[in-house]
C-alpha cells in the first residue's frame, strides 16, 4: 500500500530535517536484506548517532532539493538505504563495515556537503579516524607537553631527596 499525499509530505520534510544538520550521506543498495542483519544494522546505527532510511528515491530527491547534498541526487536510483550522519565518517563507516560481513548491502556512493563521492570514495573517507578518536588524539598532543614538564617539576625534589638519603647513608657508614 502506498502513501498518501500527506505521508510522502510528512517523510520529506522529516528527512529533509535530518539532511539540514548532516555532514555526510551514504548510499547503500539493499538486495534483499534479512530482518535479523537489518535489525542489528539499525541498532548499530542508533548506538553511533546514524539516520538509517529505506525511502523512495523521488521523495529522497526532493528532499535533498535545494541542499548541499543536492549533488547526490543522481546516484538515488534502485533499492536504496540512505545514512545520514552529523559526523561525516559516522554513515560510512557504519556502512562499510556492515557491508564487509554482509554482501547483500552494497556500497552505491554518497556525498558530502557540495561534494559527490563515489563507492571507493564512501570506504577512503570510511577509513578515516572518527571525531572521537581525532579528539583523543588532539587531546594526548596537548597533554604530552604538561605531564612532561610536571615530572621534570617532580624530580627536582626527589632528587634532592635521593641526595640526602646517600649522604646520610654514607655518614652512618663513617
Amino acid at each position: 500500500m502506498g502513501l498518501n499525499l500527506e505521508q510522502k509530505r510528512t517523510v520529506v520534510s522529516e528527512v529533509s530535517a535530518k539532511i539540514a544538520g548532516a555532514q555526510s550521506i551514504v548510499l547503500a543498495e539493499n538486495l534483499g536484506l534479512g530482518v535479523e542483519a537489518a535489525t542489528r544494522l539499525r541498532v548499530k546505527a542508533r548506538a553511533e548517532g546514524v539516520y538509517l532510511r529505506v525511502i523512495k528515491n523521488t521523495l529522497a530527491r526532493r528532499a535533498v532539493q535545494g541542499t548541499s547534498f543536492a549533488v547526490a541526487a543522481d546516484q538515488m536510483v534502485g533499492p536504496l538505504l540512505y545514512g545520514i550522519s552529523t559526523d561525516p565518517v559516522a554513515a560510512a563507516k557504519l556502512l562499510s563495515d556492515f557491508a564487509k560481513t554482509n554482501e547483500k548491502l552494497v556500497i552505491k556512493g554518497g556525498a558530502l556537503p557540495n561534494h559527490m563521492l563515489d563507492a571507493k570514495g564512501v570506504l577512503a573517507l570510511a577509513s578515516l579516524p572518527s571525531r572521537d578518536e581525532l579528539l583523543a588524539r588532539l587531546l594526548g598532543t596537548l597533554q604530552a607537553p604538561i605531564a612532561q614538564f610536571a615530572r621534570t617539576l617532580n624530580e627536582v625534589p626527589g632528587r634532592f631527596v635521593r641526595t640526602l638519603a646517600a649522604v646520610r647513608d654514607a655518614k652512618e657508614v663513617a
